[in-house]
């Protein structure tokens, strides 16, 4: 392949150095074709972001002949190191606050659940000083991690119980008294100051390093590269640093991608510039000379959870297009909370059955208002996005992931797949022919209110910087086509043939259908209509003859009835003529739920 200027200059580099790379610039090529202009004689070693990254990048150098490079992740490096001939055993399966609780004998003080609330931070101050490059726990004031108020108040409360537990919970590690996390033997990995013979070490994903793994890799006498994209970093949740806008080696770019068009290119900038709004200048260049014109794979991204289950939800009960789909990973992990509880166990304590909770934290409720309180306390996003899912769905929800599972393809079949479900995070490093953007991302006007009212904040700034680069990261997914929520675009964006707008909405009493657009689809000068019709006011009335009659207190009465009667909320929105959206938001109002479950 004939390689760009750019490139011809980093294989020409001496010394340590820094690459920013574009999406879909060709990373992987380049760090291959560095190695091969080393001498055969040398010792490189490549650290990949994951498992899959690695087994990919072990491929690639072998195909190339390049025996003199070993490729490793920062874990399975680590492993080799501490974990190998010691004592140690590794929890298969993250620690939950109720393990936590145990293990630790906490005890109930003052408000109810407050052992898990504790329990719960313990593991975040511990994970917190496991990804750091600080040698002890004191060296760290855990408030800097916490942006919710009420999250913030609480730890304060407690600050010197969670940081004696988290140092107690450590030494339990240490000592092989209970099983040790992947956190802890990286981190074990970098107070051991280990010293690597290699001639280079070529670092990969660099805007997401862990400071543990960085503080490793800077340590060592290797000649020194770090690659990656800084408006990339996406994992500052998991306390990940962006080193390459840290380190101070010569830098070279590669900012021609070859994934995608210019439109895409354009686009991505554009998103990029909302950066403005965070007192930050962007001049990025990207040159988009991708030429994929097939369509093969197609992928709806959304920013959350919540937000890819609620399209693949609507995608199997409402559009009931596809026959085969795949969700990035296993598709188990989204009906499960890092904690251990499922998306059954809220339903369960929703219906005030708790005698089918399995989870302990969940069974330890007394009810949702207990749980979402929790939810403050702890900042669980994904418990509280499992919560918005029980309330919007509730009793539909087994019918409905055992639809979305008769649909779902193994792995080795994924790319039979006719559409494949994924968020920002879980498709990193991913491509796809043609995507859909879920609505669930940030729009400009969005970050400009919330940087309005956090411009005291810069914790939560941060934050939102890491929110456009979920934006960015998933448009730059696509080689071909883009569909994108018209709210996310950025204003006066001109039409292309590449990216076409979709005006999204959820229905529901309070839409006001008067001021609807009379189209669903807003589609640019150089695209066809789509083959779906154009979802128009019309069409809503004739589908749901009676949605926009009042309810009286008769149609009341009837519908509690049916509640009683334990129909579904799709019978009932049959029955009266009305949206699922309509019967959900009704039922929410006569607060059937909590009179007669």
């Amino acid at each position: 392949m004939e390689l760009t200027k750019e490139q011809i200059e980093i294989l020409n580099s001496t010394g340590n150095i820094k690459i920013n790379a574009v999406a879909g610039s060709g990373k992987t090529t380049t760090i291959i074709e560095y190695a091969k202009a080393r001498p055969k004689d040398t010792k490189i070693l490549y650290l990949a972001f994951n498992k899959s990254v690695k087994i990919e990048a072990i491929k690639k150098f072998k195909q190339k002949g390049l025996t003199n490079v070993q490729v490793e992740t920062a874990h399975s490096l680590a492993f080799k190191h501490i974990v190998i001939r010691s004592d140690y055993k590794i929890k298969k399966q993250e620690y939950t606050s109720a393990e936590v609780v145990e293990l630790l004998k906490l005890n109930k003080v003052g408000e109810n659940l407050t052992e898990y609330v504790l329990a719960n931070h313990i593991l975040k101050f511990v994970a917190y000083f496991c990804n750091t490059d600080k040698k002890t726990v004191q060296e760290l004031n855990y408030l800097d991690t916490i942006a919710d108020t009420k999250a913030h108040k609480f730890v304060t409360s407690f600050y010197k119980t969670i940081e004696k537990q988290a140092r107690i919970f450590l030494k339990k590690m240490n000592d092989a008294e209970i099983d040790i996390t992947h956190d802890f033997y990286l981190k074990k990995f970098q107070l051991s100051n280990p010293k690597l013979s290699f001639d280079y070490i070529l670092f990969d994903e660099g805007q997401d390093a862990s400071p543990a793994m960085l503080d490793v890799f800077l340590n060592q006498k290797a000649t020194k590269v770090i690659v990656g994209d800084t408006h990339q970093q996406i994992y500052g949740w998991r306390y990940a640093i962006n080193s390459l806008e840290k380190l101070d080696f010569k830098t070279y770019r590669l900012s021609t991608s070859f994934r995608f068009s210019q439109d895409i290119a354009n686009l991505a900038i554009e998103v990029l510039k909302y950066k403005k709004h965070l007192k930050q200048k962007i001049t990025q260049k990207i040159i988009g000379k991708g030429t994929t014109a097939t369509i093969q794979s197609k992928a709806v991204i959304a920013r959350t959870n919540l937000g890819l289950l609620l399209n693949a939800i609507k995608y199997v009960t409402e559009e009931n297009k596809a026959t085969k789909i795949y969700f990035e990973g296993n598709f188990n992990s989204y009906t499960y909370a890092d904690e251990g509880a499922s998306l059954y166990d809220v339903l369960n304590l929703y219906n005030g059955k708790r005698h089918l909770i399995n989870d302990k934290l969940i069974k330890a409720m007394k009810n949702l208002d207990e749980l979402e309180d929790y939810i403050e306390k702890t900042e669980d996003v994904q418990l509280s996005m499992m919560v918005k899912i029980v309330k919007d769905y509730g009793n539909e929800i087994p019918e409905i992931i055992k639809k979305i599972k008769s649909k779902h393809v193994e792995n080795e079949e994924r790319d039979k797949a006719e559409i494949i479900f994924s968020t920002v995070h879980r498709c990193k490093g991913m491509e796809y022919d043609e995507i859909h953007l879920a609505d669930d991302l940030i729009s400009e006007e969005k970050l400009e209110k919330l940087t309005d009212e956090q411009k005291n904040q810069p914790q939560l700034l941060t934050k939102l910087n890491e929110e456009i680069n979920l934006l960015y990261v998933a448009i730059t997914r696509t080689k071909n086509k883009l569909f994108i929520p018209e709210k996310l675009m950025p204003f006066n964006f001109p039409d292309s043939k590449y990216i076409t707008k979709i005006l999204e909405f959820r229905e529901s009493e309070e839409d006001n259908f008067d001021d609807f657009p009379k189209k669903y689809w807003v589609n640019s000068k150089d695209v066809k209509q789509p083959k779906e019709k154009a979802y128009q006011v019309d069409e809503i009335r004739k589908k749901h003859k009676d949605a926009y009659k009042p309810w009286t207190y008769e149609l009341d009465d009837e519908l509690t009835v049916m509640f009683c009667e334990e129909k579904s909320i799709k019978e009932m929105a049959k029955h009266f003529g009305r949206t699922i959206g309509s019967i959900t938001a009704r039922v929410k109002k006569l607060e059937l739920e909590e009179k007669y479950r």
